[in-house]
Protein backbone atom coordinates (compact mmCIF):
# COMPACT_ATOMS: atom_id res chain seq x y z
CA UNK A 1 0.00 0.00 0.00
CA UNK A 2 1.21 3.32 -0.56
CA UNK A 3 1.60 5.86 2.52
CA UNK A 4 0.59 9.05 1.60
CA UNK A 5 2.30 11.49 4.39
CA UNK A 6 1.34 15.47 4.85
CA UNK A 7 4.01 17.49 6.26
CA UNK A 8 3.16 20.67 8.84
CA UNK A 9 6.77 22.22 9.35
CA UNK A 10 7.29 25.79 10.03
CA UNK A 11 11.17 26.04 9.82
CA UNK A 12 12.59 25.72 6.14
CA UNK A 13 15.81 23.63 7.14
CA UNK A 14 13.84 21.04 8.82
CA UNK A 15 11.41 21.05 5.66
CA UNK A 16 13.79 20.58 2.94
CA UNK A 17 15.54 17.42 5.03
CA UNK A 18 12.25 16.17 5.87
CA UNK A 19 10.62 16.01 2.28
CA UNK A 20 14.02 14.42 1.21
CA UNK A 21 13.74 11.92 3.80
CA UNK A 22 10.37 11.13 3.18
CA UNK A 23 10.71 10.94 -0.50
CA UNK A 24 13.29 8.00 -0.04
CA UNK A 25 10.79 5.92 2.27
CA UNK A 26 9.48 2.69 0.30
CA UNK A 27 5.92 3.20 -0.67
CA UNK A 28 5.59 6.84 0.69
CA UNK A 29 3.45 9.41 -1.36
CA UNK A 30 4.79 12.78 0.61
CA UNK A 31 2.36 15.97 0.18
CA UNK A 32 3.17 19.57 -0.25
CA UNK A 33 4.31 21.12 3.11
CA UNK A 34 2.08 22.85 4.79
CA UNK A 35 3.65 26.20 7.03
CA UNK A 36 1.33 26.29 9.61
CA UNK A 37 -1.68 24.73 11.60
CA UNK A 38 -4.46 26.79 9.67
CA UNK A 39 -3.50 25.66 6.77
CA UNK A 40 -3.03 21.83 7.58
CA UNK A 41 -6.50 21.96 9.76
CA UNK A 42 -8.43 23.46 6.28
CA UNK A 43 -6.51 20.85 3.96
CA UNK A 44 -7.48 18.10 5.99
CA UNK A 45 -11.01 19.18 6.57
CA UNK A 46 -11.20 19.33 2.79
CA UNK A 47 -9.80 16.24 2.40
CA UNK A 48 -12.42 14.73 4.97
CA UNK A 49 -15.32 16.23 2.98
CA UNK A 50 -14.78 14.25 0.04
CA UNK A 51 -13.89 10.76 1.73
CA UNK A 52 -12.11 9.49 4.75
CA UNK A 53 -10.09 7.52 1.93
CA UNK A 54 -8.61 10.66 0.47
CA UNK A 55 -7.48 11.52 4.21
CA UNK A 56 -3.27 10.92 4.40
CA UNK A 57 -2.69 7.71 6.34
CA UNK A 58 0.21 10.05 8.80
CA UNK A 59 0.69 13.76 9.50
CA UNK A 60 4.49 15.25 10.68
CA UNK A 61 4.02 18.29 13.38
CA UNK A 62 6.76 20.00 13.86
CA UNK A 63 7.29 21.13 17.22
CA UNK A 64 8.07 25.16 16.10
CA UNK A 65 4.09 25.15 14.36
CA UNK A 66 2.10 28.14 14.77
CA UNK A 67 -0.15 29.60 15.72
CA UNK A 68 -1.38 27.07 16.94
CA UNK A 69 0.91 25.19 19.72
CA UNK A 70 2.31 21.86 18.12
CA UNK A 71 0.66 19.56 21.33
CA UNK A 72 -2.49 21.40 20.65
CA UNK A 73 -2.55 20.54 16.81
CA UNK A 74 -1.49 16.65 17.33
CA UNK A 75 -4.99 17.09 19.73
CA UNK A 76 -6.79 18.45 17.44
CA UNK A 77 -6.25 16.57 14.35
CA UNK A 78 -6.53 13.07 16.21
CA UNK A 79 -9.87 13.87 17.62
CA UNK A 80 -11.26 15.48 14.33
CA UNK A 81 -9.38 12.83 12.12
CA UNK A 82 -9.28 9.51 14.21
CA UNK A 83 -8.12 7.39 11.00
CA UNK A 84 -4.94 9.74 10.46
CA UNK A 85 -1.67 8.82 12.51
CA UNK A 86 0.34 11.58 13.85
CA UNK A 87 3.87 12.01 14.47
CA UNK A 88 5.41 14.56 16.46
CA UNK A 89 9.13 15.79 15.45
CA UNK A 90 11.02 17.31 18.01
CA UNK A 91 14.35 18.73 19.50
CA UNK A 92 13.61 17.11 22.93
CA UNK A 93 12.72 13.14 23.18
CA UNK A 94 12.47 13.15 27.01
CA UNK A 95 10.02 11.22 29.03
CA UNK A 96 7.81 14.12 30.02
CA UNK A 97 7.20 15.19 25.91
CA UNK A 98 7.27 11.44 25.06
CA UNK A 99 4.33 11.25 28.00
CA UNK A 100 2.56 14.49 27.24
CA UNK A 101 2.69 13.78 23.02
CA UNK A 102 1.59 10.26 24.05
CA UNK A 103 -1.53 11.84 25.66
CA UNK A 104 -2.61 14.45 22.93
CA UNK A 105 -3.27 11.66 20.58
CA UNK A 106 0.45 11.45 18.55
CA UNK A 107 0.68 7.60 17.35
CA UNK A 108 5.15 8.92 17.37
CA UNK A 109 7.71 10.80 18.52
CA UNK A 110 10.90 11.19 15.84
CA UNK A 111 14.18 13.42 17.21
CA UNK A 112 15.43 15.88 15.33
CA UNK A 113 17.46 16.40 13.59
CA UNK A 114 15.87 13.60 11.71
CA UNK A 115 17.43 9.55 11.04
CA UNK A 116 16.04 8.14 8.03
CA UNK A 117 15.22 4.52 10.44
CA UNK A 118 13.84 6.43 13.23
CA UNK A 119 11.56 8.20 10.70
CA UNK A 120 11.16 5.10 8.65
CA UNK A 121 10.22 3.41 11.71
CA UNK A 122 7.83 5.94 13.50
CA UNK A 123 6.02 6.18 9.66
CA UNK A 124 5.01 2.59 9.41
CA UNK A 125 3.54 2.53 12.72
CA UNK A 126 1.52 5.11 12.22
CA UNK A 127 0.24 4.03 8.65
CA UNK A 128 -0.26 0.81 9.90
CA UNK A 129 -2.44 1.99 12.73
CA UNK A 130 -4.38 4.56 10.60
CA UNK A 131 -5.16 1.55 8.19
CA UNK A 132 -6.65 -0.64 10.97
CA UNK A 133 -8.77 2.01 12.08
CA UNK A 134 -9.99 2.81 8.63
CA UNK A 135 -11.03 -1.12 8.50
CA UNK A 136 -12.56 -1.16 11.51
CA UNK A 137 -14.60 2.16 10.91
CA UNK A 138 -15.37 0.61 7.08
CA UNK A 139 -14.02 3.81 5.49
CA UNK A 140 -13.84 1.73 2.62
CA UNK A 141 -17.34 1.06 1.88
CA UNK A 142 -18.44 -2.01 -0.47
CA UNK A 143 -17.46 -1.56 -4.31
CA UNK A 144 -21.11 -1.32 -6.22
CA UNK A 145 -22.40 -4.58 -6.62
CA UNK A 146 -22.79 -5.76 -10.39
CA UNK A 147 -20.97 -5.62 -13.40
CA UNK A 148 -21.48 -2.16 -15.08
CA UNK A 149 -18.55 -1.78 -17.80
CA UNK A 150 -17.98 -4.17 -20.80
CA UNK A 151 -15.44 -7.11 -20.24
CA UNK A 152 -13.66 -8.04 -23.19
CA UNK A 153 -10.81 -10.77 -23.30
CA UNK A 154 -8.05 -11.01 -25.68
CA UNK A 155 -6.40 -14.67 -25.88
CA UNK A 156 -3.84 -16.05 -27.96
CA UNK A 157 -4.23 -19.22 -29.90
CA UNK A 158 -0.36 -19.88 -28.91
CA UNK A 159 2.35 -17.63 -28.20
CA UNK A 160 3.56 -15.13 -30.72
CA UNK A 161 0.14 -14.44 -32.56
CA UNK A 162 -0.29 -10.68 -31.52
CA UNK A 163 -2.61 -11.08 -28.42
CA UNK A 164 -0.53 -8.11 -27.11
CA UNK A 165 -0.70 -5.52 -30.00
CA UNK A 166 -4.52 -6.98 -30.06
CA UNK A 167 -5.28 -6.00 -26.77
CA UNK A 168 -3.39 -3.23 -26.31
CA UNK A 169 -5.19 -1.23 -29.60
CA UNK A 170 -8.79 -1.99 -28.22
CA UNK A 171 -7.84 -0.60 -25.30
CA UNK A 172 -6.70 2.71 -27.05
CA UNK A 173 -9.24 3.04 -29.25
CA UNK A 174 -11.93 2.83 -26.48
CA UNK A 175 -10.34 5.29 -24.88
CA UNK A 176 -9.64 7.75 -27.28
CA UNK A 177 -13.88 7.38 -28.83
CA UNK A 178 -14.24 9.24 -24.54
CA UNK A 179 -14.61 6.18 -22.64
CA UNK A 180 -13.19 4.97 -19.17
CA UNK A 181 -10.88 2.10 -19.75
CA UNK A 182 -9.12 -0.29 -18.27
CA UNK A 183 -6.65 -2.66 -19.41
CA UNK A 184 -5.53 -5.61 -17.77
CA UNK A 185 -2.27 -8.00 -18.65
CA UNK A 186 -3.43 -11.34 -16.88
CA UNK A 187 -1.14 -13.21 -18.85
CA UNK A 188 0.80 -13.42 -15.43
CA UNK A 189 3.89 -15.35 -16.13
CA UNK A 190 4.66 -13.64 -19.36
CA UNK A 191 2.74 -10.34 -19.35
CA UNK A 192 4.12 -7.34 -21.70
CA UNK A 193 1.81 -4.97 -21.87
CA UNK A 194 4.13 -3.01 -19.52
CA UNK A 195 7.20 -3.63 -22.50
CA UNK A 196 4.92 -2.52 -24.98
CA UNK A 197 3.36 0.59 -23.43
CA UNK A 198 7.18 1.71 -21.95
CA UNK A 199 6.19 1.59 -18.41
CA UNK A 200 7.90 0.98 -15.29
CA UNK A 201 5.48 -0.17 -12.52
CA UNK A 202 6.40 -1.52 -8.75
CA UNK A 203 2.40 -2.40 -8.38
CA UNK A 204 0.59 -5.43 -9.91
CA UNK A 205 -2.08 -7.43 -10.10
CA UNK A 206 -0.72 -9.88 -7.87
CA UNK A 207 -0.74 -6.82 -4.45
CA UNK A 208 -4.77 -7.47 -5.16
CA UNK A 209 -4.62 -11.58 -4.40
CA UNK A 210 -5.07 -11.50 -0.84
CA UNK A 211 -7.52 -8.35 -0.24
CA UNK A 212 -11.08 -9.71 0.31
CA UNK A 213 -12.83 -6.50 -0.06
CA UNK A 214 -11.40 -4.28 -2.99
CA UNK A 215 -12.32 -0.67 -2.81
CA UNK A 216 -11.88 2.08 -5.01
CA UNK A 217 -8.80 3.09 -3.16
CA UNK A 218 -7.37 0.43 -3.08
CA UNK A 219 -7.74 -0.32 -6.81
CA UNK A 220 -6.45 2.82 -7.61
CA UNK A 221 -3.44 2.39 -5.48
CA UNK A 222 -2.33 -0.79 -7.66
CA UNK A 223 -3.16 0.67 -11.32
CA UNK A 224 -0.89 2.61 -13.09
CA UNK A 225 -2.53 5.72 -15.02
CA UNK A 226 -0.89 5.73 -18.73
CA UNK A 227 -0.08 9.05 -20.24
CA UNK A 228 -3.06 8.12 -23.05
CA UNK A 229 -5.66 7.91 -20.41
CA UNK A 230 -6.19 4.16 -20.12
CA UNK A 231 -5.79 2.69 -16.65
CA UNK A 232 -3.39 -0.40 -16.56
CA UNK A 233 -3.32 -3.21 -13.84
CA UNK A 234 -0.29 -5.15 -14.86
CA UNK A 235 1.38 -8.61 -14.57
CA UNK A 236 3.74 -9.42 -11.83
CA UNK A 237 7.15 -8.42 -12.94
CA UNK A 238 8.19 -12.00 -11.26
CA UNK A 239 6.65 -14.51 -13.12
CA UNK A 240 6.04 -16.97 -9.96
CA UNK A 241 4.04 -14.28 -8.32
CA UNK A 242 1.33 -15.31 -10.83
CA UNK A 243 0.51 -18.16 -8.84
CA UNK A 244 -1.09 -16.02 -6.18
CA UNK A 245 -3.47 -14.99 -8.68
CA UNK A 246 -6.85 -17.39 -7.97
CA UNK A 247 -9.73 -17.32 -9.55
CA UNK A 248 -11.11 -15.62 -6.65
CA UNK A 249 -8.76 -13.20 -6.95
CA UNK A 250 -9.58 -12.87 -10.58
CA UNK A 251 -13.21 -12.47 -9.91
CA UNK A 252 -12.98 -9.81 -7.53
CA UNK A 253 -10.35 -7.92 -9.84
CA UNK A 254 -12.65 -8.00 -12.58
CA UNK A 255 -16.12 -7.34 -10.88
CA UNK A 256 -14.05 -3.90 -9.07
CA UNK A 257 -12.86 -3.43 -12.16
CA UNK A 258 -16.34 -3.06 -14.10
CA UNK A 259 -17.93 -1.35 -11.61
CA UNK A 260 -15.71 1.56 -12.19
CA UNK A 261 -14.38 1.36 -16.00
CA UNK A 262 -16.84 1.38 -19.11
CA UNK A 263 -14.56 -0.62 -21.03
CA UNK A 264 -11.87 -3.19 -19.22
CA UNK A 265 -10.01 -5.30 -22.02
CA UNK A 266 -8.17 -8.04 -20.69
CA UNK A 267 -5.23 -9.70 -22.11
CA UNK A 268 -5.52 -13.66 -21.23
CA UNK A 269 -2.10 -14.45 -23.23
CA UNK A 270 -2.05 -18.04 -24.46
CA UNK A 271 -1.68 -20.07 -21.36
CA UNK A 272 -4.89 -20.94 -19.25
CA UNK A 273 -5.07 -20.75 -15.53
CA UNK A 274 -7.70 -20.42 -13.07
CA UNK A 275 -7.42 -16.63 -13.00
CA UNK A 276 -8.14 -16.14 -17.07
CA UNK A 277 -10.52 -18.91 -17.01
CA UNK A 278 -12.71 -16.61 -14.94
CA UNK A 279 -12.03 -13.83 -17.40
CA UNK A 280 -13.21 -15.92 -20.57
CA UNK A 281 -16.68 -17.02 -18.81
CA UNK A 282 -17.50 -13.52 -17.42
CA UNK A 283 -16.95 -11.74 -20.71
CA UNK A 284 -19.22 -9.99 -23.10
CA UNK A 285 -16.61 -10.72 -25.89
CA UNK A 286 -14.27 -13.13 -26.02
CA UNK A 287 -11.58 -12.55 -28.90
CA UNK A 288 -9.23 -15.62 -30.25
CA UNK A 289 -6.45 -14.76 -32.19
CA UNK A 290 -5.14 -16.50 -34.69
CA UNK A 291 -2.58 -16.32 -37.99
CA UNK A 292 -3.09 -18.16 -40.78
CA UNK A 293 -1.18 -21.02 -40.79
CA UNK A 294 -2.11 -24.72 -39.89
CA UNK A 295 -0.10 -24.84 -36.57
CA UNK A 296 -1.76 -21.72 -34.70
CA UNK A 297 -5.70 -22.98 -36.51
CA UNK A 298 -4.78 -26.06 -34.62
CA UNK A 299 -3.96 -24.76 -31.83
CA UNK A 300 -6.87 -21.96 -31.66
CA UNK A 301 -9.12 -25.21 -32.16
CA UNK A 302 -7.63 -26.92 -28.98
CA UNK A 303 -8.51 -23.76 -27.05
CA UNK A 304 -11.65 -23.88 -28.03
CA UNK A 305 -12.23 -27.67 -27.44
CA UNK A 306 -10.75 -26.95 -24.07
CA UNK A 307 -12.95 -23.60 -23.26
CA UNK A 308 -16.01 -26.25 -23.96
CA UNK A 309 -14.98 -29.40 -22.12
CA UNK A 310 -13.77 -27.10 -19.14
CA UNK A 311 -17.56 -24.92 -19.28
CA UNK A 312 -15.79 -22.06 -19.82
CA UNK A 313 -17.35 -20.62 -23.06
CA UNK A 314 -19.36 -22.29 -26.09
CA UNK A 315 -17.63 -22.07 -29.60
CA UNK A 316 -20.60 -20.33 -31.05
CA UNK A 317 -20.20 -17.07 -28.26
CA UNK A 318 -16.64 -16.96 -29.62
CA UNK A 319 -14.98 -14.18 -31.70
CA UNK A 320 -12.09 -15.89 -33.53
CA UNK A 321 -9.63 -12.80 -35.19
CA UNK A 322 -7.29 -13.82 -38.04
CA UNK A 323 -4.01 -11.46 -37.41
CA UNK A 324 -1.08 -10.86 -40.20
CA UNK A 325 -4.25 -11.91 -42.98
CA UNK A 326 -3.33 -11.24 -46.65
CA UNK A 327 -5.72 -12.09 -49.85
CA UNK A 328 -2.92 -14.67 -51.43
CA UNK A 329 -3.24 -16.67 -47.90
CA UNK A 330 -4.34 -20.57 -48.88
CA UNK A 331 -6.02 -20.11 -45.27
CA UNK A 332 -9.04 -17.38 -44.86
CA UNK A 333 -10.82 -16.25 -41.85
CA UNK A 334 -14.24 -17.89 -43.69
CA UNK A 335 -12.06 -21.30 -42.96
CA UNK A 336 -11.04 -20.37 -39.85
CA UNK A 337 -14.68 -20.20 -38.96
CA UNK A 338 -15.70 -23.32 -40.06
CA UNK A 339 -12.72 -24.92 -38.60
CA UNK A 340 -13.36 -23.89 -35.02
CA UNK A 341 -16.92 -22.99 -34.76
CA UNK A 342 -16.66 -19.66 -34.18
CA UNK A 343 -17.73 -16.59 -35.75
CA UNK A 344 -14.90 -14.29 -37.49
CA UNK A 345 -14.23 -11.07 -36.81
CA UNK A 346 -15.09 -8.77 -39.90
CA UNK A 347 -12.00 -6.97 -39.84
CA UNK A 348 -9.23 -9.20 -40.11
CA UNK A 349 -5.76 -7.70 -39.27
CA UNK A 350 -3.49 -7.50 -41.89
CA UNK A 351 0.68 -8.74 -42.35
CA UNK A 352 2.72 -5.47 -41.91
CA UNK A 353 5.89 -5.68 -39.82
CA UNK A 354 7.50 -2.49 -40.86
CA UNK A 355 4.76 -0.79 -39.35
CA UNK A 356 5.01 -2.46 -35.64
CA UNK A 357 8.68 -2.38 -35.69
CA UNK A 358 9.42 1.08 -34.69
CA UNK A 359 6.54 1.42 -32.03
CA UNK A 360 7.25 -2.54 -30.62
CA UNK A 361 11.22 -1.90 -29.88
CA UNK A 362 10.41 1.91 -28.52
CA UNK A 363 7.73 0.20 -26.75
CA UNK A 364 5.31 2.99 -27.35
CA UNK A 365 2.19 1.37 -29.48
CA UNK A 366 0.52 4.08 -28.42
CA UNK A 367 2.50 6.10 -30.93
CA UNK A 368 1.65 3.80 -34.13
CA UNK A 369 1.20 5.90 -37.59
CA UNK A 370 -2.84 6.62 -37.70
CA UNK A 371 -2.36 5.45 -41.67
CA UNK A 372 -1.21 2.03 -40.06
CA UNK A 373 -3.24 -0.52 -41.48
CA UNK A 374 -2.67 -2.79 -38.56
CA UNK A 375 -4.04 0.12 -36.51
CA UNK A 376 -7.17 1.10 -38.92
CA UNK A 377 -7.99 -2.48 -38.81
CA UNK A 378 -7.72 -3.53 -35.29
CA UNK A 379 -9.79 -0.05 -34.35
CA UNK A 380 -12.55 -1.08 -36.81
CA UNK A 381 -12.26 -4.43 -35.00
CA UNK A 382 -12.97 -2.19 -31.50
CA UNK A 383 -15.94 -0.59 -33.49
CA UNK A 384 -17.19 -4.46 -34.34
CA UNK A 385 -18.02 -5.57 -30.86
CA UNK A 386 -18.78 -1.77 -29.52
CA UNK A 387 -15.54 -0.82 -27.79
CA UNK A 388 -16.42 3.09 -29.23
CA UNK A 389 -18.94 4.98 -29.75
CA UNK A 390 -20.57 5.80 -32.84
CA UNK A 391 -19.74 9.25 -34.62
CA UNK A 392 -23.24 11.27 -35.88
CA UNK A 393 -22.88 11.97 -39.39
CA UNK A 394 -23.84 15.45 -40.79
CA UNK A 395 -27.57 15.05 -40.07
CA UNK A 396 -26.60 14.17 -36.43
CA UNK A 397 -28.04 10.75 -36.69
CA UNK A 398 -25.40 8.34 -35.43
CA UNK A 399 -24.01 5.01 -37.36
CA UNK A 400 -20.75 4.15 -38.99
CA UNK A 401 -17.67 2.87 -37.81
CA UNK A 402 -14.85 4.56 -36.37
CA UNK A 403 -11.57 4.29 -37.60
CA UNK A 404 -8.40 5.95 -37.04
CA UNK A 405 -8.15 9.74 -39.38
CA UNK A 406 -4.77 9.70 -41.08
CA UNK A 407 -2.29 12.24 -39.85
CA UNK A 408 -3.20 15.94 -40.77
CA UNK A 409 -7.21 15.65 -40.98
CA UNK A 410 -8.72 16.97 -38.30
CA UNK A 411 -6.03 16.66 -35.10
CA UNK A 412 -6.79 18.74 -32.24
CA UNK A 413 -4.20 18.77 -29.70
CA UNK A 414 -5.25 15.62 -27.81
CA UNK A 415 -3.32 13.71 -30.46
CA UNK A 416 -5.11 10.64 -31.71
CA UNK A 417 -8.03 11.26 -29.10
CA UNK A 418 -10.79 12.20 -30.97
CA UNK A 419 -9.48 11.86 -34.22
CA UNK A 420 -11.66 9.64 -36.19
CA UNK A 421 -13.15 8.87 -39.69
CA UNK A 422 -16.59 7.68 -40.20
CA UNK A 423 -16.38 4.38 -42.81
CA UNK A 424 -19.30 4.06 -44.39
CA UNK A 425 -20.52 2.08 -47.81
CA UNK A 426 -19.11 3.69 -50.97
CA UNK A 427 -16.43 5.95 -49.09
CA UNK A 428 -15.03 7.59 -45.95
CA UNK A 429 -17.17 10.82 -44.81
CA UNK A 430 -14.85 12.91 -42.50
CA UNK A 431 -16.13 13.40 -39.44
CA UNK A 432 -17.05 16.88 -38.13
CA UNK A 433 -13.70 17.90 -36.56
CA UNK A 434 -12.14 17.65 -40.21
CA UNK A 435 -11.90 20.19 -42.91
CA UNK A 436 -12.30 19.69 -46.50
CA UNK A 437 -10.13 20.79 -49.30
CA UNK A 438 -6.89 19.86 -51.41
CA UNK A 439 -5.07 20.69 -48.37
CA UNK A 440 -6.39 17.64 -46.12
CA UNK A 441 -4.94 15.05 -48.91
CA UNK A 442 -3.72 12.15 -47.51
CA UNK A 443 -0.16 12.73 -46.45
CA UNK A 444 0.30 15.88 -47.65
CA UNK A 445 0.72 17.95 -44.19
CA UNK A 446 3.32 14.92 -43.57
CA UNK A 447 5.46 15.43 -46.56
CA UNK A 448 5.78 18.83 -46.16
CA UNK A 449 6.59 18.68 -42.50
CA UNK A 450 9.55 16.53 -43.36
CA UNK A 451 10.87 18.90 -45.79
CA UNK A 452 10.99 21.65 -43.17
CA UNK A 453 12.15 19.10 -40.62
CA UNK A 454 15.16 18.33 -43.57
CA UNK A 455 15.98 21.98 -43.96
CA UNK A 456 16.50 22.95 -40.79
CA UNK A 457 18.69 19.90 -39.96
CA UNK A 458 21.15 20.13 -42.84
CA UNK A 459 23.04 22.92 -40.98
CA UNK A 460 24.00 20.77 -38.22
CA UNK A 461 24.67 17.91 -39.89
CA UNK A 462 27.01 19.81 -41.64
CA UNK A 463 28.57 21.20 -38.70
CA UNK A 464 28.77 17.55 -37.49
CA UNK A 465 30.68 16.47 -40.98
CA UNK A 466 32.85 19.23 -40.50
CA UNK A 467 34.23 18.39 -36.84
CA UNK A 468 34.57 14.56 -37.34
CA UNK A 469 36.88 15.80 -40.90
CA UNK A 470 38.92 17.93 -38.12
CA UNK A 471 39.18 14.69 -36.19
CA UNK A 472 40.56 12.96 -38.84
CA UNK A 473 43.07 15.79 -39.80
CA UNK A 474 44.55 15.49 -36.43
CA UNK A 475 44.76 12.09 -35.86
CA UNK A 476 46.48 11.93 -39.12
CA UNK A 477 49.05 14.66 -38.53
CA UNK A 478 49.78 12.93 -35.24
CA UNK A 479 50.78 9.91 -37.65
CA UNK A 480 53.09 11.79 -39.62
CA UNK A 481 54.60 13.38 -36.76
CA UNK A 482 55.45 9.83 -35.20
CA UNK A 483 56.42 8.43 -38.56
CA UNK A 484 58.66 10.99 -39.44
CA UNK A 485 60.58 11.43 -35.80
CA UNK A 486 60.96 7.82 -36.32
CA UNK A 487 62.54 8.17 -39.88
CA UNK A 488 64.83 11.19 -38.60
CA UNK A 489 65.96 9.47 -35.77
CA UNK A 490 67.37 6.50 -37.73
CA UNK A 491 69.16 9.00 -40.05
CA UNK A 492 71.00 10.73 -37.60
CA UNK A 493 72.37 7.84 -35.38
CA UNK A 494 73.96 6.70 -38.71
CA UNK A 495 74.99 10.15 -40.51
CA UNK A 496 78.36 10.70 -40.94
CA UNK A 497 78.13 13.99 -40.84
CA UNK A 498 75.89 16.64 -39.50
CA UNK A 499 73.10 14.65 -37.57
CA UNK A 500 70.56 17.40 -37.00
CA UNK A 501 70.53 18.05 -41.28
CA UNK A 502 70.49 14.40 -42.22
CA UNK A 503 67.32 14.16 -39.41
CA UNK A 504 65.76 17.44 -40.89
CA UNK A 505 66.01 15.67 -44.59
CA UNK A 506 65.32 11.97 -44.07
CA UNK A 507 61.76 13.73 -42.00
CA UNK A 508 60.87 15.79 -44.75
CA UNK A 509 61.43 13.18 -47.52
CA UNK A 510 58.73 11.24 -45.67
CA UNK A 511 56.09 14.39 -44.94
CA UNK A 512 53.54 15.64 -47.33
CA UNK A 513 54.67 18.99 -48.33
CA UNK A 514 51.26 20.45 -47.29
CA UNK A 515 51.99 20.09 -43.74
CA UNK A 516 54.60 22.75 -41.86
CA UNK A 517 57.29 21.25 -39.79
CA UNK A 518 60.16 21.49 -37.68
CA UNK A 519 63.25 18.85 -37.05
CA UNK A 520 65.29 19.11 -34.20
CA UNK A 521 67.87 16.51 -32.70
CA UNK A 522 69.70 15.90 -29.63
CA UNK A 523 72.18 13.45 -28.00
CA UNK A 524 73.75 12.30 -25.24
CA UNK A 525 74.78 9.04 -23.20
CA UNK A 526 75.27 7.19 -26.34
CA UNK A 527 71.45 8.50 -27.49
CA UNK A 528 70.78 10.34 -30.19
CA UNK A 529 67.17 11.92 -29.88
CA UNK A 530 64.69 13.31 -32.68
CA UNK A 531 61.96 15.75 -32.51
CA UNK A 532 59.24 16.60 -35.45
CA UNK A 533 56.93 19.15 -34.72
CA UNK A 534 53.82 19.49 -37.12
CA UNK A 535 51.54 22.58 -37.29
CA UNK A 536 47.96 21.16 -37.59
CA UNK A 537 45.87 22.48 -40.98
CA UNK A 538 42.15 23.61 -40.49
CA UNK A 539 40.21 21.86 -42.44
CA UNK A 540 42.71 21.80 -45.74
CA UNK A 541 46.53 21.11 -45.34
CA UNK A 542 48.05 23.96 -47.05
CA UNK A 543 46.14 27.04 -46.21
CA UNK A 544 45.58 28.16 -42.23
CA UNK A 545 46.86 25.94 -39.46
CA UNK A 546 46.26 25.90 -35.74
CA UNK A 547 48.10 27.93 -33.98
CA UNK A 548 49.62 24.91 -31.77
CA UNK A 549 51.24 22.05 -33.05
CA UNK A 550 51.95 18.05 -32.45
CA UNK A 551 54.87 16.47 -31.84
CA UNK A 552 56.51 13.23 -32.72
CA UNK A 553 59.53 12.15 -30.68
CA UNK A 554 62.28 9.28 -31.15
CA UNK A 555 65.19 7.73 -29.58
CA UNK A 556 68.04 5.16 -30.73
CA UNK A 557 71.29 3.94 -30.11
CA UNK A 558 74.30 6.28 -31.72
CA UNK A 559 76.30 3.94 -34.11
CA UNK A 560 79.88 3.56 -34.10
CA UNK A 561 81.66 4.72 -37.23
CA UNK A 562 84.71 3.93 -36.46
Amino acid sequence: MITRILCAIGDADTARHTTTLTGQLPGAEPGPVLADSTALLDTLGRLAAESVEELPEVVLVHERIGPVPALELVREVALRFPAVGVVLLSAETGPALYSAAMDAGARGLVGLPLSYDELATRVQAAAAWASGVRRHLGAGGQAPSGPAGTLVTVTGAKGGVGTTVTAVQLALAARASGRSVALVDMDLQAGDVASYLDVQFRRSIADLAEITDISPRVLQDAMFSHATGVFLLLAPAEGERGEEVGDRAARQVIGALRSRFEVVVVDCGSQMNGANAVAVETADTALLVTTPDVVAVRAAKRMVRLWDRLQIRKAEDTVVVVNRHSRSSEIQPALVERLTGTRAARAAVPAAFKELQPVVDSGRMQDLDNRSSVKQALWALAAEIDLVKAAPDRQGKSGGALVPAPRGRGRGRGGDRGSFTVARRGGTHRGARGRGGPADAPGSDDRGQVAIETLGLTPMILAVLVVLWQFVLTGYTFTLAGNAADEAVRAAAAAEGDPGAAADAAARAHLPGAWNASVSTGSGGGMVTADVRLRVPVLFPGGVDFPFSVTGSAGAAQEDLG
